[in-house]
């Protein structure tokens, strides 16, 4: 079955069912969700409304003034106005077997002239049951087509898509998630974000559904703060200067942190950073938390991610393995200066040609995709046999020691030489295999805050009677 004729099936089953009845509010690439229920029949019995507010006055009497207009702010605003208008206007006559939506995207397609980000916000805000509380779908797209008619028709089938996985999966989060890009391709589309909330959400963790869109491919990376609230990506690291950090952290250490803090330090004193705000990232890749399988443990993720929330960090899951693919997706994101934080041993690996066998450059078209727009490595020592080994004194093959003493002449590596000796020994895999045992000495080589949300919710087999 054609992707089309899939849609429209899809429109049709949700146009039959005579539960859903609402409205359909489109900014910005004209009414490409709408057309899918009125060109499937039967529309009648579901599009209560549909509207398209263009010109931003006419946006801003409906609702409300807003400083961007393909934002989540202008999305909310849209849902909440609509969803609220069906409620006052129809609940008297058929609330008691109607279950109310709105649906709205706000979007900016290709324009005439080009290159511009061609992304958009899209939601439903719905009732499961007739008088039910609301529960709310809310996903960020950006559209990947060349030409604005194939991003508008992949806009309306995504939106078909999201529409029909609400109404008949909210009940199944994950399917819900795997079935948004049905009959398209991550070629076409790609989902960033999404978050669910509301009554049928009310066990959701939005941090799995984060890490879902990575695992599926639905996008590169997923993020989320401190508060375990879902972020989207570009608006986060648009117009910032970025420091982010790769590890395991399992959990993380006092040296994860201090390596942080003593980036941050020497990062702040490069000129092209100069007062701006830092944000601070840690980074966990796909091919880490799948620790050499196929399968994710969902619970060791969920402890990582709770105990750099208890440390105030920001989290970004990416299914980038290749350092040069985190630094295109951040630079692609943000025009300021970008730094990666790393140990001694990440850059040896970095310099064994094998890892770049994938490029036809080899190491020099990585090293050269990375460093381009002055990314700088921060790099902490590492202790080996006793000895102190540091950016100056580490060794590489012979045949590539010209390529790395020509970098650190430029100054893409840069020593984090205020560290402290104690913590030179420390390594997450040594914590991790002395927390389930009556070893204690654990406790002094993470954050306090780390220790006592291990010893409170029983991490990593930890005794909770203990």
């Amino acid at each position: 079955m054609d992707a089309g004729a899939d849609t429209l099936q899809k429109a049709l089953q949700i146009n039959l069912d005579p539960r859903w009845y609402g409205t359909i509010a489109e900014i910005g690439a004209g009414q490409e969700v709408a057309r899918w229920f009125f060109r499937a029949g039967g529309a009648a019995g579901t599009v209560a409304k549909s509207m398209s507010a263009y010109d931003m006055s006419v946006s801003d009497a409906v609702y409300g003034k807003s400083d961007r207009y393909v934002s989540k702010g202008r999305l909310q605003a849209m849902l909440d106005h609509e969803y609220q208008l069906n409620l006052d206007r129809l609940s008297d006559q058929r609330g008691d077997e109607t279950a109310f939506f709105a649906f709205a995207d706000t979007v900016v397609a290709r324009s005439y002239r080009g290159g511009n980000e061609c992304h958009g916000w899209m939601g439903v805000k719905f009732q499961s049951h007739p008088r039910d509380e609301a529960s709310q779908v809310v996903v960020h797209v950006r559209m990947l087509d060349d030409e604005a008619a194939l991003q508008q028709e992949a806009l309306g089938v995504v939106g078909v898509n999201l529409l029909h996985a609400a109404f008949f999966l909210h009940h199944e989060p994950e399917q819900l998630v795997e079935n948004l890009l049905d009959r398209l391709t991550t070629g076409r589309i790609e989902i960033d974000m999404i978050e669910l909330r509301g009554i049928e959400f009310r066990a959701v963790d939005n941090r799995l559904m984060a890490l879902k869109l990575v695992q599926l491919g639905l996008s590169g990376a997923a993020m989320f703060g401190p508060d375990r609230q879902v972020l989207q990506p570009s608006e986060v690291l648009r117009k910032r200067a970025i420091l982010v950090e790769r590890g395991s952290f399992r959990p993380p250490t006092v040296v994860n942190i201090a390596m942080l803090e003593q980036a941050q330090e020497k990062f702040v004193q490069d000129p092209a950073v100069d007062e701006q705000e830092v944000l601070l990232l840690t980074e966990l890749t796909m091919a880490n938390l799948r620790a050499g399988g196929d399968v994710v443990d969902r619970r060791d993720f969920l402890a990582r991610a709770d105990l750099l929330a208890a440390c105030g960090l920001t989290v970004l899951i990416s299914d980038f393995l290749a350092y040069h693919r985190l630094a295109a997706y951040l630079s692609w994101r943000t025009d300021r200066r970008i730094g990666m934080v790393m140990g001694v041993p990440s850059l040896i690996d970095m310099f064994d040609e094998a890892t770049h066998a994938h490029l036809p450059g080899g190491i020099l078209e990585s090293f050269g995709r990375l460093l381009k727009n002055d990314l700088r490595l921060f790099v902490h020592p590492m202790l080996r046999d006793g000895e102190v080994v540091t950016v100056d004194t580490v060794q590489v093959a012979d045949e590539l020691q010209p390529l790395f003493d020509y970098l650190a002449r430029r100054g893409s590596f840069v020593g984090l030489d205020d560290y402290d000796p104690a913590h030179l020994p420390i390594l997450s895999r040594d914590v991790l295999r002395r927390i389930p045992t009556d070893d204690e000495s654990w406790e002094a080589m993470v954050p306090p805050e780390v220790s006592g949300l291990i010893r409170k919710r029983g991490f990593f087999g930890y005794p909770r009677d203990r």
